[in-house]
């Protein structure tokens, strides 16, 4: 079985945090979609891509698990309760 992956797409201020290593958390609004993607599921990483064209960059980090919460404002947390994905170290970068 290969790498479990979870496949987001970003922003480039927030993509470029969590490329850095600076950012170690993502936060999603509670929707359907994401809990879809996240609920009884298991990944090994996060593959965020800033854009959705076929060249746009992307960084794969390790996935750390989920849980509801509030986060940190200067990454992007509104104080609202979001889906707070933990993140570990980049694992791999690509185009």
């Amino acid at each position: 079985m290969g790498v479990r992956t979870l496949k987001l797409t970003l922003t480039r201020r927030w993509f470029d945090m969590v490329a850095s290593g600076e950012k170690r958390e993502e936060y999603r609004r509670p929707s359907r979609w994401i809990l879809s993607r996240l609920e009884g599921k298991s990944y090994d990483a996060v593959e965020f891509r800033n854009g959705y064209g076929r060249d746009a960059p992307a960084v794969v980090v390790a996935y750390r698990g989920w849980r509801m919460g509030t986060g940190r404002a200067e990454w992007g947390c509104d104080g609202e309760r979001k889906v707070v994905i933990e993140l570990g170290g980049v694992l791999s970068w690509g185009v």
